[in-house]
């Protein structure tokens, strides 16, 4: 699997664009959008703002940035209906574990049972 580079990727339109109409939230650090192949009755992406080629980029500088989108997750979560039902995080690195756009972000999933993962 090949991955969409982080500056050819739609997430650098979504970024750059104040007024995008897919982005649900925004604030001064990510933004989310709808997962546009869901796999679960709530998939959203919780996306920063910065673009990051991949995780092995991100440093101690990257530190808010990265824990600021567990934040934002959980007020997503309650927003979408299901933070006390439960819900995913994921958050993919590298062709293997299925990531496509080479711009780190978190999956949010939830809406019915997910299972056991491994």
């Amino acid at each position: 699997m090949t991955m969409t580079p982080a500056r050819s990727s739609p997430f650098m339109a979504m970024s750059r664009d104040p007024l995008h109409p897919d982005v649900i939230y925004r604030d001064e650090r990510c933004f989310v959008v709808r997962d546009i192949n869901p796999k679960a009755p709530v998939h959203l992406l919780i996306i920063p703002n910065m673009p990051i080629n991949g995780l092995a980029y991100v440093g101690p500088g990257q530190v808010p940035i990265m824990g600021h989108l567990f934040v934002v997750a959980e007020e997503m979560a309650r927003r979408e209906g299901v933070a006390l039902s439960g819900y995913r995080l994921v958050l993919n690195n590298g062709p293997d574990a299925g990531q496509t756009i080479a711009w780190p972000h978190v999956h949010l999933l939830g809406g019915r049972e997910l299972g056991e993962m491994g």
